[in-house]
């Protein structure tokens, strides 16, 4: 009798596992057998490359855009319509062209309005240089007098008060001799009567003698009568000359305040007056910048890139204008100065940029050709776009400007200072282990081994190394196997 055997379609999976592990240890030996087996001289020099010193240009590559120098877009200082437009777009203008002119029929009225309200307070101005001295000579001779007439008057009254007295004195003294001669001829009238009575004289004789007598007497009462009178009079001719001394010291006073305030007043008149003609010479002025400014001139030299109105447009004193054309705008044209390259370099290459630095710059447009350039500015900020860091570079024209226009795309390439006696691989030699930076160098059984290095520039398909390897070794620029190279990261 026949023993049945069981069906191996029935147990599959250990014959599974079987292969699998068969497999596995073969992989293994093979991978063991490769590792221990040398690479081959030829098949080695192939795959590696040796570290060497040399000399490396700096060189970094960079895209960039021709832009103007500067550029503004001209509108008038002040509302208008545009009469005239002078320029057309492309053309070249020097500082202080007339661009453009504005309506400025209303202005050019202004201005003779203003001129002559100017005119005017000139006029009045010097009409009161004249007029305003003569009245202070006049209130001058007019204080003078008046301090005269004072004098005039204290004189009188000091004459009237010495004298007064001195006139008493004598018309007593007159009147003691009037007396005197009364009396004699009271006697000799007295003796002579008793002479006409003996007949001894004549009649006529003692009429005479009488008559003296008579005139003696009335002489007397005539002194008398002026005596009396001198007493009556002092005081009040004194009274009136006192009252003509105060009411000259008041029309002194009157005339020095009237002197004063007119040499006070007339300083500030003649301001006033100045202040007038400054004024109306700043509206004077005002308006002659204002027609002035409608005249529209190029701020500096130029070429005109873009016009934004017609002749017939109103336009408004603004800077903001559209970039086509054909759009409505509230300028009129645009101008622009000069041309430049603005670059952006990555940020890894930031650091060897440096301000003076030559560059290199390409355009499509002419191929054939290479401009010159130089670094004027590096932005102090970075850009970040896409997420990809960069600064702006801006590079002076050194040739070009006649040839490159704005807005083009261009290459440019940042010639740098040469670094002397570097050692330098192959940048694609260039590997990563757990984070860290190095090279697959050959061991003993010249087998790609990892060996960590510091590198500096990196230079296109070159990297300078400074440290961890040393001229003459061999770097792996591709390794024997992709399992080994996958076993080895």
């Amino acid at each position: 009798m026949q023993i049945p055997m069981p069906n191996k379609l029935n147990r599959p999976l250990p014959w599974i596992l079987a292969i699998m592990t068969g497999g596995i240890l073969l992989v293994g030996g093979l991978t063991y057998r490769i590792a221990r087996t040398p690479v081959s001289e030829s098949k080695l020099e192939k795959m590696t490359v040796i570290a060497e010193r040399e000399t490396l240009a700096v060189e970094i590559e960079a895209s960039g855009v021709v832009e103007p120098i500067e550029t503004v877009n001209i509108s008038p200082k002040n509302p208008g319509r545009l009469v005239q437009l002078r320029v057309e777009q492309g053309m070249r203008v020097k500082q202080g062209d007339i661009l453009a002119l504005m309506e400025h029929t209303e202005i050019k009225a202004e201005g003779k309005y203003a001129e002559a309200n100017y005119n005017q307070a000139l006029a009045e101005l010097d009409a009161a240089k004249v007029r305003i001295p003569s009245e202070i000579q006049q209130a001058q001779t007019r204080y003078i007098q008046t301090q005269t007439q004072l004098e005039q008057a204290k004189a009188n009254l000091k004459r009237a008060i010495e004298r007064i007295p001195r006139d008493i004195d004598q018309i007593k003294a007159q009147i003691v001799s009037a007396q005197s001669r009364l009396q004699l001829a009271a006697s000799r009238v007295k003796r002579n009567e008793e002479l006409l009575d003996e007949g001894a004289i004549t009649q006529d004789r003692f009429d005479e003698l009488l008559n003296n007598y008579n005139n003696a007497q009335a002489s007397l009462i005539e002194l008398q009568t002026r005596l009396e009178q001198a007493n009556q009079t002092q005081n009040p001719e004194i009274d009136q000359l006192q009252q003509e001394v105060l009411q000259a010291q008041a029309t002194v006073a009157e005339a020095q305040i009237q002197l004063e305030e007119r040499k006070r007043t007339a300083q500030s008149e003649i301001a006033r007056l100045e202040s007038a003609a400054e004024a109306a010479k700043a509206q004077l002025e005002q308006v002659v910048i204002q027609f002035q400014d409608t005249a529209i001139r190029a701020p500096f030299d130029g070429i005109v890139t873009q016009e934004y109105a017609n002749p017939g447009a109103f336009v408004t004193p603004t800077t903001s204008a559209s970039t086509t054309a054909s759009a409505t705008s509230s300028s009129i044209i645009a101008l622009a100065r000069g041309l430049e390259v603005v670059a952006k370099v990555p940020e890894v290459d930031i650091a060897l940029i440096k301000q003076g630095q030559p560059v290199m710059i390409e355009a499509d447009a002419y191929p054939n050709e290479v401009f010159q350039g130089q670094v004027v500015l590096i932005a102090p900020e970075a850009v970040v776009e896409e997420n990809v860091t960069s600064f702006e570079v801006t590079i002076g024209l050194r040739t070009g400007q006649d040839k490159l226009l704005s807005r083009m795309n261009v290459d440019v390439n940042f010639l740098g200072e040469e670094i002397k006696d570097a050692l330098v691989v192959p940048t694609v030699a260039i590997v990563t282990k757990n984070g860290e930076t190095g090279v697959m160098v050959a061991d003993e059984n010249e087998q790609p081994q990892f060996k960590p290095v510091t590198i500096g520039q990196v230079l296109d398909e070159k990297t300078q190394i400074l440290s961890g390897l040393t001229p003459g070794e061999r770097v792996f620029i591709d390794l024997p196997e992709d399992g080994q190279k996958k076993s080895l990261f």
